[in-house]
């Protein structure tokens, strides 16, 4: 019996109790006609019994299915003869990893050894085992979960209130998850690119104009010693990000006028939602179009004006990036414009001003704050992308400011870094979060100034 089946029969059983509790509440009322002797409605004495019911059997599941594998493996290495269970950390690493290769079907169980697949044997047994006890035991803890809240009905039980109070504990558990979720990821990108400043100095690292990140993992290898200045990932980033805007914000900035003040209403019903589709469209097909269509007629741009264009350039890269963006910069500035109340408007026209001055002088101001915001996200989401960089603009870490010419990005090579088996002692690993360190703050940054404009001049209109 799978975890997934498992997950469903707990499911059923919420079902169930949610039933047996409604049932019960109209029992202990005296009949259907008697309700209003409840101090809730059934309904609320049936979800608070349901959550009584599932609240124990989840947790148990989430406890079980999270330490199955850890503790399954241990058991399963203890049985396995002495010469394998003192093999070096890394050869033992090795075996653990053909091992879950087996259990999981990714390598057939004749291309191991005799120990490993006699281990992979005793696993998927000790894994049946297991599932079946998990079983047993979730659903029986919420079974006996269910009887101990059918016993607690009674017409006086505040049902609404517990109810409402354990969908309030749910929801800060879930806000908590997120929280906790952001502040594990930024503390181990801090820890881990605190290893890689205590190998390489951070002036170096912010300053250096060389970015060769090859190094020898081992001392018999023959490789480079490793250059790890960004300056030249930086100003790629920031290239091709300034391209981007430059396309974007003019494009989404005009096109949120033209929806929110001049088109008509039924234009605006059909273009508005064509034009978000922009947003839908995977990030890999932008790049597959820059690498077809942009780059290639760019390259025949450039030879008829004389121009040495690279076949991957930032401004190929920039162009199209550009035009995924186009949406959201017209989608927050024509939420802005919408939002600045009519009477604005009307005040403009009985004052003589034309559409396009009420537009400029008056509209356009008061959205000011918001479309400055929106602008500034999308700069964030800009300096994020990585799949266009990687298909249009190449992996070549050039310092330059020719938008012809082939660059890099941060994120590019956060993703060249990591790709492949890697060890993460090596300062070329530990480099992809630091790199990851400095775009973090960056972002961070720029949001923190949006939010800034936005509160600073948003003015409230009645």
């Amino acid at each position: 019996m799978s975890p997934s089946i498992v997950l469903v029969l707990i499911v059923a059983l919420a079902v169930l109790a949610f039933q047996i509790g409604k049932a019960r509440s109209i029992a202990v009322a005296g009949g259907p006609r008697h309700t209003r002797s409840l101090h809730s409605l059934p309904g609320h004495y049936g979800l608070l019994t349901a959550f009584w019911c599932v609240l124990p059997a989840l947790a148990v599941f989430g406890v079980w299915v999270g330490f199955q594998d850890s503790v399954l493996t241990r058991l399963v290495l203890s049985n396995m003869p002495a010469e394998q269970q003192s093999l070096p950390a890394d050869q033992l690493g090795l075996l653990l990893n053909d091992l879950r290769n087996v259990v999981a079907g990714n390598v057939p169980a004749s291309m191991v050894s005799d120990p490993v697949r006699q281990a992979a044997s005793d696993f998927l047994r000790l894994q049946h085992v297991a599932h079946l006890s998990l079983a047993g035991v979730a659903l029986g803890i919420g079974v006996v979960a269910l009887l101990w809240a059918r016993r607690r009905i009674r017409p006086e039980l505040r049902a609404r209130n517990e109810y409402e109070r354990m969908i309030e504990w749910a929801l800060f558990a879930c806000s908590a998850v997120a929280v906790l979720t952001t502040l594990g990821i930024v503390l181990s990108i801090v820890f881990e690119a605190g290893r890689f400043f205590g190998t390489v100095p951070i002036t170096d690292f912010l300053f250096g104009t060389n970015w060769s990140p090859q190094t020898a993992i081992r001392a018999d290898q023959v490789g480079s010693s490793g250059a790890f200045g960004a300056v030249p990932l930086f100003v790629g980033t920031l290239l091709i990000s300034l391209v981007a805007m430059v396309v974007a914000v003019p494009l989404g900035l005009f096109s949120a006028i033209y929806l929110a003040e001049y088109a008509a209403p039924r234009l605006r019903r059909v273009v508005k939602p064509l034009l978000e589709v922009l947003a839908g469209v995977p990030t890999v097909v932008y790049g597959f179009f820059a690498v077809t269509t942009v780059g290639p007629m760019l390259r025949t741009v450039g030879e008829a004006l004389g121009l040495s264009v690279a076949g991957e350039s930032a401004l190929a890269a920039g162009l199209v990036m550009g035009i995924m963006i186009i949406p959201f910069v017209s989608s927050l500035a024509d939420d802005m414009i919408t939002a600045v109340p009519q009477s604005l408007r009307d005040g403009a026209y009985a004052l003589g001003a034309t559409r396009s001055e009420t537009v400029r002088q008056v509209v356009l101001r008061a959205a000011l704050p918001g479309i400055v915001g929106g602008i500034l996200l999308a700069v964030s989401r800009a300096i994020g992308e990585t799949m266009i960089v990687v298909m249009a603009a190449g992996l070549a870490a050039n310092l330059t400011l020719n938008p012809l010419e082939a660059v890099t990005t941060v994120t590019v090579q956060i993703v060249t870094l990591l790709v492949g088996d890697q060890e993460f002692d090596s300062p070329k690993t530990l480099a992809a979060f630091a790199l990851g360190l400095m775009l973090f703050l960056v972002t961070l940054l720029l949001n923190v100034i949006a939010l800034y404009v936005v509160r600073k001049y948003r003015e409230q209109y009645e």
